[in-house]
């Protein structure tokens, strides 16, 4: 009997040393065939081609139902004023105070004069910023105005506005920043150059300009 309890302590002993031993193979990562990153399996995709507008309008021009969906969608070009130049024109940019007359800036002419012809605002006014502009050939996403303001060389402050996706109009589009607050007091008094961009979600620059406004007590 001693030896036959013996063999089967023997056993139980071997089942446990072979179920410890599964137990840490299994703590182990199993390995697991290589596979290709998303980069890799897609470096060899061909973007699809750029289409303008005009053509995706053209296509299907027997389906009257589907050229109904196209231009709610798209909006037609067919009435849409050209006025020739880039897809995207920047009219003016308007400064408006809250309680005072605004100041226009019209940008279809010299922009150069603007640097060096500062207009006088009231220190601490409130104020938006008005762009007037057009899109007038192809839809256009993700508009957005730049500005960095600087005083005597150093930049104190800038602002990055989504002026957001347009489609083909003939009447211009109006974008009205958040309100904001002039500088105030002794050392916010003086003049001022603003640097400005307006660009687009496919980095096309649309226009750059340089501005300027002169912070005094009082409007003059």
């Amino acid at each position: 009997m001693k030896g036959h309890a013996c063999v089967i302590l023997l056993m139980c002993l071997s089942c446990v040393c072979a179920t410890a031993l599964q137990v840490n193979r299994g703590d182990e990562p199993e390995a697991v065939p290589a596979q290709r990153g998303t980069e890799e399996l897609t470096r060899d995709y061909p973007p699809p081609k750029e289409v303008d507008l005009q053509t995706l309008q053209e296509r299907d021009a027997d389906d009257e139902s589907l050229v109904k969906y196209k231009e709610a969608l798209l909006g037609s070009t067919a009435d849409v004023l050209d006025e020739g130049g880039q897809n995207v024109l920047l009219k003016a940019l308007v400064f408006a105070p809250v309680d005072h007359e605004e100041t226009v800036l019209d940008l279809t002419g010299d922009l150069s004069q603007f640097k060096h012809n500062p207009f006088v605002v009231k220190e601490g006014a409130e104020y938006r910023i008005k762009l007037i502009f057009r899109v007038q050939r192809e839809g256009v996403s993700g508009l957005r105005y730049f500005e960095a303001v600087y005083r005597k060389g150093i930049r104190v402050d800038k602002a990055n506005f989504m002026v957001g996706s347009y489609r083909p109009k003939t009447e211009e589009h109006i974008f009205q920043s958040p309100v904001d607050e002039l500088p105030a007091g002794l050392l916010g008094r003086g003049d001022y150059i603003v640097k400005s961009k307006f660009t687009d979600d496919d980095k096309n620059i649309y226009l750059e300009w340089e501005w300027s406004f002169s912070v005094k007590r009082d409007w003059e």
